[in-house]
């Protein structure tokens, strides 16, 4: 069967459970982890959230693969709360939906992305000049 990217967007976010960036500021304070999956040219022109994650959309899986060799320190196990961040809130869940096919059932992304996070007045800070 062939799919619009709007019907295989929505297929992907069915399950998920997408926190505003108010909510996943909580969650995050509670031990979930931030991962900004936006490339360097995007980041350096929107900003970037202290303290998530850098890993670029096309290296995602493997870094957050616990059972992976080329996993990051901070993928622990299938347990650990993912909350994929881009610029609008799209990328995101697809990259969640498949970071669930991995077992990493909680994975989320950040409804609204970045822009919601910013527009929320929640910190950022440019990629050269550190805290907004």
């Amino acid at each position: 069967m062939v799919m619009t990217v709007d019907q295989l967007l929505a297929k992907a976010r069915v399950g998920l459970d997408r926190p505003d960036p108010v909510r996943a500021r909580a969650e995050v304070a509670e031990g979930a982890r931030l991962v900004d999956i936006r490339p360097a040219a995007q980041r350096a022109r929107e900003g970037e959230i202290p303290g998530a994650l850098l890993i670029e959309r096309n290296v995602l899986e493997w870094r957050l693969d616990p059972t992976g060799s080329h996993r990051i320190p901070e993928a622990v196990d299938h347990g650990v709360r993912w909350i994929v961040v881009c610029s609008e809130g799209y990328a995101s869940s697809l990259a969640a939906a498949s970071l669930r096919e991995l077992g990493l059932y909680r994975a989320t992304d950040l409804d609204g992305g970045f822009v919601a996070w910013a527009a929320a007045g929640l910190p950022t800070r440019s990629v050269d000049q550190g805290l907004r």
